[in-house]
C-alpha cells in the first residue's frame, strides 16, 4: 500500500500561480504512473492531469489545458503540478493520485490516492 503526500496548496489572487507537489511517503521497488484529480464544493472529482511513469505521456482536461503542467520529479514517485493563470473556478481539493499499470486518465481510475491539498482563488 503506498501512501501519497501532498504539498504546496494555498490561498492566491486569480491570475496567480502555484505548484502542487506529491511524493510516496515510503520507498517502493514500484514505478507508478500518477497524476492528479480534483473535487471541488458540491461537485463530483474529476481528472486534472496524468503522467506515466517517464512523463513520455501526459493528459490534461480541457478545462486545464494550457494554463496547468503536470511533470514528474527526478526522485522516484514523484510529480508535480504547476498551476498558472489560476481562476476561482480552479478552487478545490486537489488530490494527487498513483497507478501500478498504466497511464490515469478518465476511464482509468488510481489505485491509490492522497488526502489531498486546499487550493482556493479568490476573485
Amino acid at each position: 500500500q503506498v501512501q501519497l503526500v501532498e504539498s504546496g496548496g494555498g490561498l492566491v489572487q486569480a491570475g496567480g500561480s502555484l505548484r502542487l507537489s506529491c511524493a510516496a511517503s515510503v520507498r517502493t521497488d514500484t514505478d507508478y504512473n500518477m497524476g492528479w484529480f480534483r473535487q471541488a464544493p458540491g461537485k463530483e472529482r474529476e481528472f486534472v492531469a496524468s503522467a506515466s511513469v517517464h512523463g513520455s505521456l501526459i493528459y490534461y482536461a480541457d478545462s486545464v489545458k494550457g494554463r496547468f503542467t503536470i511533470s514528474r520529479g527526478n526522485a522516484k514517485n514523484t510529480v508535480y503540478l504547476q498551476m498558472n493563470s489560476l481562476k476561482p473556478e480552479d478552487t478545490a481539493v486537489y488530490y494527487c493520485a498513483a497507478r501500478d499499470l498504466g497511464t490515469i486518465r478518465i476511464g482509468v481510475p488510481p489505485d491509490y490516492w492522497g488526502q489531498g491539498t486546499q487550493v482556493t482563488v479568490s476573485s
